[in-house]
């Protein structure tokens, strides 16, 4: 569902996207409103749903993990989704489960220290969940990733 947003959501939408720690207060000094103002306009929005939340993004290869791969997941039993979804999520390297049409069920990214952890994260946790099968693409790099352009979605 669409969220109906006037200009001030807009701005402070455009300027957390592009930096979530920015302070309130800066953001009421660009957008020339108070910072109690901002204070109440974020928690409006994320009590709409529009701001889901912040993070903070540690690099996989940082912290070990060297491999990132998509698996193409095609499911066996359509009605054991639901607990497939379930198990999914107890396997760490799991970052992200898409549900999609086209070739595969499900698209998964997986992050693994190498491929021989990826191969053992395949065979020994993603198999014994009992799916149809697995197609598998590794990714060299991540060229680039962004956020969703503000638009501005005034009521007229």
């Amino acid at each position: 569902m669409i969220q109906e947003l006037d200009s001030l959501d807009v701005n402070i939408l455009q300027l957390l996207s592009d930096n979530a720690r920015k302070p309130y207060l800066e953001v009421a000094r660009e957008t020339g409103v108070s910072g109690a103002a901002i204070h109440q306009r974020v928690a409006k929005l994320q009590q709409m749903g529009v701001i889901k939340g912040s993070e903070t993004l540690v690099s996989p290869e940082s912290i070990g993990y060297d491999t990132c791969a998509y698996l193409g997941v095609y499911v066996k039993d359509p009605q054991s989704f639901d607990n497939l979804l379930e198990k999914l999520k107890d396997i760490p390297e799991v970052v992200e489960c898409h549900l999609t049409t086209g070739q595969y069920d499900m698209l998964i990214k997986v992050y693994a220290k190498n491929n021989t952890d990826l191969y053992d994260i395949i065979h020994n946790k993603f198999h014994s969940l009992n799916l149809g099968r697995t197609e598998t693409i590794i990714s060299f790099k991540e060229l680039f990733k962004r956020q969703l352009p503000i638009k501005e979605t005034i009521k007229k």
